[in-house]
């Protein structure tokens, strides 16, 4: 998939150290003190569904990660969901729809037949036009500070999911 002279390709090609860069110049080198990190840590994102686009000098532009997560209800069943972020684009090249498509590639990756729900922590008015919203999540419970109202989830029926839970790492 070619955007805006941009090429879409498979995050496991990319240099992990290009990738840490990207992630540092995106939202700062402190990023790693966010509750996301504490939400995914000890899992690796997933290579199927993560994703980098690169500009026509081959420059990495922007990444999207997606992890196993769960959502472990009051009972103690985990509730397997996907983890998707950081959504990340080099501030020089935001708002030109780089952000847009690699949503678009997690999604069209996803399986059609099985598809987990999807959590992540937003803007609600961008992440919003991609069917996120917080209202299943206002119970939930996350391992650090979050914004209540940024916590979103995307499900084909969100009435299935849990109405109170912990989000953390999907260990099997």
């Amino acid at each position: 998939m070619t955007v805006a002279a941009a090429t879409l390709i498979p995050l496991a090609e990319v240099d992990p150290a290009l990738v840490e860069e990207l992630l540092d110049r995106a939202f700062g080198p402190d990023r790693q003190s966010r509750t996301a990190y504490a939400v995914r840590d000890g899992v690796d994102w997933l290579p199927a569904l993560s994703f980098a686009v690169v500009d026509e000098a081959q420059l990495l532009v922007g990444t999207i990660q997606v992890w196993p997560v769960a959502l472990t209800d009051d009972q103690g069943r985990r509730h397997p969901l996907l983890m998707v972020g950081p959504v990340a684009v080099v501030p020089e090249r935001q708002d030109q729809g780089f952000g847009q498509a690699l949503m678009a590639a997690v999604f069209s990756a996803l399986d059609p037949q099985a598809p987990l729900p999807q959590v992540l922590i937003g803007d609600p008015d961008y992440y919003g036009r991609f069917g996120f919203t917080a209202a299943p999540t206002q119970k939930w419970a996350l391992p650090g500070p979050f914004e209540r109202h940024r916590l979103l989830v995307r499900a084909d029926n969100p009435a299935v999911l849990p109405e109170r839970g912990s989000l953390g790492p999907w260990i099997a």
